[in-house]
């Protein structure tokens, strides 16, 4: 019956993404650019609001307690320097992606070519993540795989199968409204569940109290395959079952062991810092998010998006946040009568903390109820990954392929390329995704899903958000410096986070900022650009450039007859070529 439900709205979900429209890039990629305030907002909820967000917050909390919100704080905060310092002038300057407003406002291809290859990375980043959370939907909810592939797999493959279809079809115009539809579904469900736990007795300071009354402890698989051993032999361990143990968390901030209630489970001081840094400077260089704000008609438009933006993420993670927290209590006290639940847990604790969620649907509402949630969460990823393919295809279709492979070429031949790179990137992030095990790697994070996304939020608050801002905001920049900027904040990100995962700097704190090093990398970047951009020539026409992203409307308007001036249009109001070359 779930998956029944599921199909019938993937089914909407195209029909409506594949409706007739106009055949043209602009409608590809940006939605004519006249996507209203409360439709872009919804659209980018929509895109934002991942598995990460649906899955992974509530996944943090139940298996961290505090310090998985800081997992929520940094994701909702992210769009405070959005709205202070991007969205208008972002959008007020114009073009099709985030490497095409760099190529142009710093007047360099080498600018454009080398944040085209950071964007790629950063999808790529991004939506594994996702895949692997409809991987692990898939395999709770339907538990059987297709064609002799496994549960997860099938899960990987069908819901990017299904995505991939609606953007190919219906581009940026039909994922703005799926989207919005997806955003508004996620938010019901969450305000359903909530509304069902709390009319159940639920009470998050009695919940946080419960849980908090013994130490913090999870599920790590062991070796033998057999739980006794280990059990044993580890300091302070429960013994487990079938190759898994309960072993108590340690508290990194003062020894011991850790609480929920209390900071530490999972992150010292510095490491704390670190993350929430790393998800407000990531969120500003998300490629996905960023190119919404080219579908606003004005800056105006754009920036009234991003506050509305911020009012819907403000209560969406606080939901996220409240069911994590009733997922540990309920699921503790429910696990050793419930036959199902007891097979995904030891000692009432989940092994895969992004099921929390699942659980707590099931719990509440049986079969329908897990359906619902399940529903949920794949339609997170899907929107998601839309999004991320689109910003995939922009950047291949229109930077690469238009601007160089074939500049000649026409609307058709643009519209193939851009929905041939949808399906590259596609299949990189699916073959990616089901080479990973998800259920070996849980034990090592408080959300698989909510980490792996953190990995872009460091690429891009590292590599893109710096040189972002300076070209934004600092008129001296230069496209050299831009490039050294983005080399520099790549190496940097790329290689702490590697330093990371080897281990060495140990399991301290450092070991967790170097884990989420855009505390680094950003200001090495913003470094580098400063100091290259000094010593290098700037570009041409920056008085211009300068009044098209901070200059009044008048200024704007006059700036415009002025350039009709000297292409020598005596009538102010003939339509005027865009600089892409297009009406």
């Amino acid at each position: 019956m779930a998956t029944l439900a599921l199909a019938l709205m993937v089914a909407v979900l195209l029909a409506v993404a594949a409706r007739p429209r106009r055949a043209s890039t602009l409608d590809f990629y940006l939605a004519g650019q006249r996507v209203g305030v409360a439709t872009n907002a919804s659209a980018i909820c929509g895109d934002y609001f991942s598995a990460a967000s649906f899955l992974g917050v509530a996944a943090a909390v139940y298996a961290a307690g505090l310090d998985g919100i800081w997992y929520a704080t940094g994701f909702a905060a992210g769009f405070v320097p959005v709205v202070l310092f991007v969205a208008a002038p972002l959008r007020r300057f114009g073009e099709f992606s985030l490497p095409d407003f760099l190529g142009r406002r710093l007047g360099s291809e080498r600018v454009r070519l080398a944040a085209v290859l950071v964007v790629q990375l950063v999808i790529v980043s991004y939506l594994v993540p996702q895949a692997v959370a409809s991987g692990i939907t898939w395999e709770l909810l339907v538990g059987a795989g297709i064609g002799g592939l496994s549960p997860y797999v099938t899960g990987v493959l069908v819901s990017t199968a299904a995505i991939t279809a609606l953007v190919g079809l219906g581009g940026m115009r039909g994922a703005t409204w799926t989207q919005a539809v997806q955003f508004a579904f996620l938010l019901l469900v969450l305000l359903w569940l909530t509304g069902v736990t709390v009319a159940d007795g639920f009470s998050y300071p009695d919940a946080v109290a419960e849980v908090s009354e013994t130490p913090l402890a999870n599920p790590v698989p062991v070796e033998d395959g057999s739980g006794e051993e280990a059990g044993a032999t580890a300091g302070g361990a429960v013994e487990g079952r079938q190759g898994w143990e309960l072993r108590a968390v340690p508290d990194r901030i003062d020894g011991g062991a850790a609480r929920f209630d209390q900071p530490g489970a999972r992150y010292g001081p510095a490491s704390q810092l670190a993350l929430v840094i790393t998800l407000i400077l990531g969120t500003a260089g998300l490629p996905h998010v960023m190119n919404r704000f080219f579908t606003s008609p004005t800056g105006r438009a754009a920036r009234l998006t991003t506050v509305w933006v911020l009012g819907a993420a403000g209560l969406f993670y606080a939901l996220a946040v409240l069911l994590g927290v009733a997922a540990r209590a309920a699921i503790a006290d429910a696990a050793d009568g419930t036959p199902w639940l007891a097979e995904l847990t030891v000692d009432g604790v989940l092994r895969v903390p992004e099921h929390a969620l699942l659980a707590l649907g099931r719990l509440a509402a049986g079969g329908a109820g897990l359906g619902v949630l399940a529903a949920a969460a794949l339609v997170a990823v899907m929107s998601t990954i839309a999004g991320l393919l689109l910003a995939g295809a922009a950047s291949w279709g229109h930077d690469v392929y238009e601007r160089h492979l074939n500049p000649r070429a026409t609307q058709r031949q643009a519209m193939r390329a851009g929905r041939g790179a949808v399906v590259v990137v596609a299949a990189i992030g699916a073959a990616v995704a089901v080479t990973l095990r998800p259920a070996e790697l849980s034990g090592l994070f408080p959300s698989l899903v909510a980490t792996m996304v953190t990995w872009a939020f460091t690429l891009a608050g590292s590599a893109l958000t710096p040189v972002l801002l300076l070209a934004i905001w600092w008129r001296r920049t230069t496209a050299a410096g831009a490039v050294a900027g983005m080399v520099t904040g790549s190496v940097v990100a790329i290689g702490a986070f590697l330093a990371g995962v080897v281990g060495v700097a140990g399991e301290g704190d450092v070991a967790g900022v170097l884990l989420a090093p855009a505390v680094l990398g950003a200001p090495a970047a913003m470094l580098v650009t400063v100091v290259v951009s000094k010593v290098t020539p700037t570009p041409v026409d920056l008085d211009r450039t300068w009044v098209r992203m901070h200059g009044t409307a008048a200024d704007r308007q006059a700036e415009r007859l002025a350039e009709l001036t000297i292409r020598g249009l005596a009538d102010p109001d003939e339509p005027r070529t865009p600089r892409n070359g297009r009406r």
